[in-house]
């Protein structure tokens, strides 16, 4: 509970540039419409979407928004700040069955772009998972990054596991197949793979990723299978952009959003939810270990809402 605790306090710190970004302009249209009209709406709208919570999530909470102002007759514009929230969280529900791949005997394979944080993310993974008592086993099958192997490394050591693979240059279906077998003798409770992060060549990620898809499904038939992308949340935008390419070259399951304390465009994790239909399941907001934690829709709006003491 404390860690949560003190989670929720780095996540509001964390969220400062976002929450000046989006909640002072919506609170100024609050405080500053006497009456909730058309253009009420159309200023929220230009706040929202400029928040980076993209047109889909936009139009559902303004729609949800509308709906409840009518069937509750509110007709004061500071009612609306609550019910706002509510829509928001609304949007973003992940459901019960986001982690199921912690329960399960698993294979994670792990993709982004390289930048976005992809190795520091599955070494602090990698942690999480060892202190619930998880066996952990890092499978280092980003074999095109010079030096990925050694910086992966470095993470499996302070984390406590244990990484197979690493050598610059080779060939990744390999990696884990040696990662496999090891997992079984081993019998871990999670492979993590490190895989390929580049897009500008998609079709070579995705027969990349389909012949250690192909890998898997013989040698580890009985494996749950996860698959996440990692993003850096300040690209904003283009974070969606790299999101939905990435769902083109392989079926992903979850969101991993980096960065998250440096950006004023945390919005986008809403936007992941609503456009993708993805959900966000990790969230990271800076350095440490313990920056890396379950993505809570819930405390994710309340931190970018937060007023402090005054509640």
């Amino acid at each position: 509970m404390e860690e949560k605790k003190g989670f929720f306090k780095r996540l509001v710190s964390g969220l400062t540039k976002t929450r000046d970004n989006i909640v002072s302009g919506m609170d100024s249209i609050f405080h500053g419409f006497s009456k909730i009209d058309e253009e009420f709406y159309e200023e929220l709208e230009e706040i929202l979407i400029m928040g980076d919570l993209g047109v889909h999530a936009t139009m559902n909470i303004l729609d949800d928004l509308r709906e409840k102002v009518r069937t509750q007759h509110i007709k004061e514009p500071l009612e609306c700040r609550q019910l706002l929230i509510d829509s928001i969280k609304e949007q973003m529900d992940v459901g019960d069955t986001a982690y199921e791949f912690e329960e399960r005997t698993s294979v994670v394979f792990v993709i982004g772009v390289n930048g976005v944080g992809k190795t520091t993310t599955i070494g602090k993974l990698a942690g999480k998972l060892k202190s619930q008592g998880k066996r952990v086993i890092i499978a280092a099958a980003d074999t095109f990054r010079a030096a990925a192997g050694e910086q992966l490394n470095e993470w499996a050591v302070r984390a406590g596991v244990e990484m197979i693979g690493g050598q610059e240059g080779a060939d990744p279906a390999s990696v884990i197949y040696d990662a496999v077998s090891a997992a079984k003798a081993r019998k871990a409770d999670v492979l993590l793979c490190d895989t390929a992060g580049r897009l500008h060549n998609k079709k070579n990620l995705m027969e990349e990723l389909k012949k250690i898809d192909r890998v898997i499904d013989r040698e580890y038939p009985d494996a749950y299978r996860e698959t996440l992308v990692v993003l850096d949340a300040t690209t904003g935008q283009n974070a969606l952009v790299q999101a939905r390419e990435f769902n083109e070259a392989a079926d992903i399951t979850g969101v991993i959003l980096t960065k998250m304390d440096g950006t004023a465009k945390g919005g986008i994790a809403v936007a992941v939810q609503a456009e993708l239909k993805i959900p966000v399941k990790y969230i990271g907001v800076g350095e440490s270990i313990d920056d890396l934690q379950k993505f809570d829709p819930e405390e994710f709006v309340n931190a970018l809402f937060y007023r402090g003491e005054e509640e």
